[in-house]
């Protein structure tokens, strides 16, 4: 590691002003602070000094994301592997199905996969990798790219916050998304949701969110519906359980008890993640998980998680005691809100963005209970969105500033009367 340093310390000049690649310092400066820490640091006592930094915060970030991302390769893979199965099992032969998946499963099959067993865990995970690492490559490739234009025109160095939107993008995407829409996505994300505004630190939206938005206006046909939940197999289809009940056109009493019994779908099942959808967005127990080392940490706040459950459960719990000739999505019950659509991951790894989220304590506590409150607002009150999470978030951003202004307000007014007496 010496030799690295010491040519890394060599070439530095060259990417000084007046050097000859002065234009690609930002791009030394990512690599050489990637490998090391940097060797400017804060000095004096006018700055409080603190072990947390952005690199340190966004590695946290992604060390929770790992049970999100290992349940991503894997349920993909259970599912597709699944969906495999199913349809040799109905008449469909394995040549027609290899055709079908296209070049996973040709690659799958040189090294041993056999699609009418269905797979092992092995082969849900290396299965669900083919799907999950392409999305993920062309997220960081375009989406890096796109950091690194911004930082040579302005100037300035790479910022870490890219590590996690490249991170969480992927997650939020089903795995049939075709991948020059992940490229056009993630380069709305990066260029709209966040350089427009200034780059890291100044977005009010966040970034892999408002890509996904972007997507999931521009190409419906893609991000929502039935086949895009498992695999790219023409003649099997896995529907949510929040599709299927917004798509119920004679409603009845036992509609949610219909759905549940034809979906197979329990509690447990949607809690683990053995479930369709997105890819790194089925499995509660993950997303826990992940809150848990957040909260444990201090990079995530425990108020926003908290205030999102309680709008979600507490607006839910008021909606469920409603009955609806047209409406079947009233039926679903609150803890089964909590496990199904992307509300666990959202409402852990994306309310609570430091940069697009509530500041203040108060503060961060309404901007939680408004995002569950308008989750649910949207899931149930309009089946046309079966997912609310997303939707709700952004909401919440917009009104994040406004949120912080009043409660300091508030407070000065406070202190102002207490001095006063």
């Amino acid at each position: 590691m010496k030799f690295l340093r010491n040519k890394l310390d060599q070439m530095e000049p060259l990417f000084h002003k007046g050097g000859k690649l002065e234009k690609l310092y930002p791009v030394y400066e990512a690599i050489d602070t990637f490998l090391y820490t940097p060797g400017i640091v804060t000095k004096g006592a006018a700055h409080v000094r603190d072990g947390m930094d952005v690199k340190r915060m966004m590695i946290f970030v992604v060390i929770a994301l790992s049970p999100c991302i290992y349940m991503a390769c894997w349920n993909t893979g259970y599912q597709a592997n699944l969906a495999a199965r199913t349809v040799i099992e109905n008449g469909m032969s394995a040549d027609d199905l290899i055709t079908d998946l296209g070049w996973r499963a040709n690659l799958l099959q040189s090294i041993g996969w056999a699609p009418a067993s269905g797979g092992n865990w092995m082969w849900h995970v290396v299965h669900g990798a083919l799907y999950f690492f392409p999305v993920f490559l062309v997220t960081n490739i375009v989406g890096g790219i796109w950091e690194l234009i911004f930082s040579c025109a302005r100037g300035h160095e790479i910022n870490e916050g890219f590590m996690v939107t490249g991170m969480l993008f992927p997650l939020t995407l089903p795995a049939t998304t075709p991948l020059w829409q992940v490229a056009l996505g993630i380069s709305f994300g990066v260029v709209i949701g966040k350089e427009v505004f200034g780059g890291t630190g100044r977005n009010i939206l966040n970034p892999a969110l408002t890509g996904r938005a972007f997507l999931y206006f521009a190409y419906p046909g893609q991000i929502i519906g039935d086949k895009v939940w498992v695999a790219a197999v023409d003649s099997f289809t896995g529907p949510t359980l929040l599709t299927t009940m917004g798509s119920v056109r004679e409603v009845s009493a036992n509609s949610y008890k219909d759905v549940i019994r034809m979906l197979d779908l329990d509690w447990y099942d949607a809690f683990m993640g053995w479930i369709p959808g997105s890819m790194g967005e089925t499995s509660t127990l993950a997303c826990l998980l992940g809150a848990g080392f957040l909260v444990i940490t201090g990079v995530g706040s425990w108020r926003i998680m908290a205030g999102v459950l309680t709008g979600a459960i507490g607006l839910s719990m008021v909606l469920n005691g409603f009955t609806s000739t047209t409406n079947a999505v009233l039926q679903v019950p609150p803890h089964m809100h909590i496990v199904t659509g992307g509300l666990a991951f959202g409402l852990v790894f994306m309310a609570t963005d430091p940069v697009s989220a509530a500041m203040t304590d108060r503060g961060r506590w309404i901007y939680g209970v408004l995002i569950g409150v308008m989750t649910i607002i949207i899931r149930v009150l309009n089946p046309a969105f079966p997912e609310g999470i997303m939707l709700a978030i952004l909401f919440g951003n917009v009104f994040a500033p406004t949120i912080d202004y009043f409660v300091k307000d508030q407070n000065v007014k406070r202190r102002a009367a207490r001095d006063a007496a």
